[in-house]
């Protein structure tokens, strides 16, 4: 059996979807991942072969000014997981994060590149993989950019801009690539028929601004809005965000011979799915 732990989440519900097999979802409700007892209780019981971890603390921001609540999530957290895991003798898929890098690197980024995180929730997601190679059968899958039709993202929030103004400005100096959650579900699929292991990086192919993203989503959706480019230094966030954090895919392709699409492609079927659901 699978479990997907954070199963209500934006990549939760896709990977309930895509993964097929005996497949079981628990989230918050169910397990509290901060607590080893919750942890153990919900695994013993259920006895997973496969545990994928989808829970974390996502508001990048926020962990800035709740480290601890990060860390007990993003990094204590997958311990639990980890240590249960070992207990019962199953795998455990760790989703990660292109925030463990310091976007310093001009060439996308590799799985043996060396990390440096820029934020807490960086850090707390490094924990995370840390922990999660406590399992000799663990898989750490690094995204980006993730967007979905079960949760808050990038492209909801544009799509709702667009219906209160007629021109924005969006940060055009951080590079990355949109990843709709179904193809990183895909991808997650991918390595575990494949039974790959160790870590992995899952993105759609290509890369852009955060700029042109918002571009292209208002000219697949038909919408006439005006995207103003300005910098990451401008938009004052209190998290420091990495510059240049595209992933290399390459060894996703060759070892489960699954490429995720062209980020374009997927943004249109997304707003496609989004319009007939």
């Amino acid at each position: 059996m699978i479990l997907v732990v954070g199963a209500n989440g934006m990549l939760g519900q896709d990977l309930m979807q895509v993964l097929t097999g005996d497949v079981r979802g628990v989230d918050i409700e169910e397990i509290d991942i901060t607590s080893l007892e919750s942890t153990r209780r919900v695994l013993l019981t259920l006895k997973p072969a496969v545990v994928v971890n989808a829970a974390a603390y996502t508001d990048v921001d926020g962990c800035e000014t709740n480290r601890e609540l990060a860390m007990q999530v993003n990094g204590e957290g997958v311990a639990h997981l980890a240590l249960t895991a070992l207990e019962i003798g199953a795998r455990l898929v760790q989703v990660s994060t292109d925030y463990v890098f310091d976007g310093k690197k001009e060439s996308p980024w590799r799985e043996d590149d060396p990390t440096g995180p820029l934020s807490v929730y960086g850090e707390s997601k490094l924990a995370g993989e840390l922990n999660a190679r406590l399992v000799p059968d663990h898989l750490i899958v690094r995204t980006q950019w993730l967007y979905g039709l079960n949760g808050k993202n990038f492209v909801e929030t544009m799509l709702r801009l667009a219906g209160e103004k007629k021109e924005l400005s969006v940060v055009d100096d951080q590079i990355g690539s949109p990843t709709w959650t179904v193809d990183l579900s895909l991808a997650i699929k991918a390595l575990l028929d494949k039974g790959c292991r160790g870590t992995y990086h899952a993105a759609n192919a290509g890369y852009c601004s955060w700029n042109s993203f918002a571009r292209a989503i208002f000219e697949e959706a038909g919408l006439d809005v005006k995207v103003n480019p300005m910098s990451t230094k401008d938009l004052g966030r209190p998290a420091v965000r990495p510059l240049y954090s595209v992933l290399d895919c390459g060894k996703l392709a060759a070892d489960t011979g699954f490429a995720p699409e062209p980020w374009r492609q997927a943004l249109r079927k997304y707003l496609q799915l989004r319009k007939t659901g």
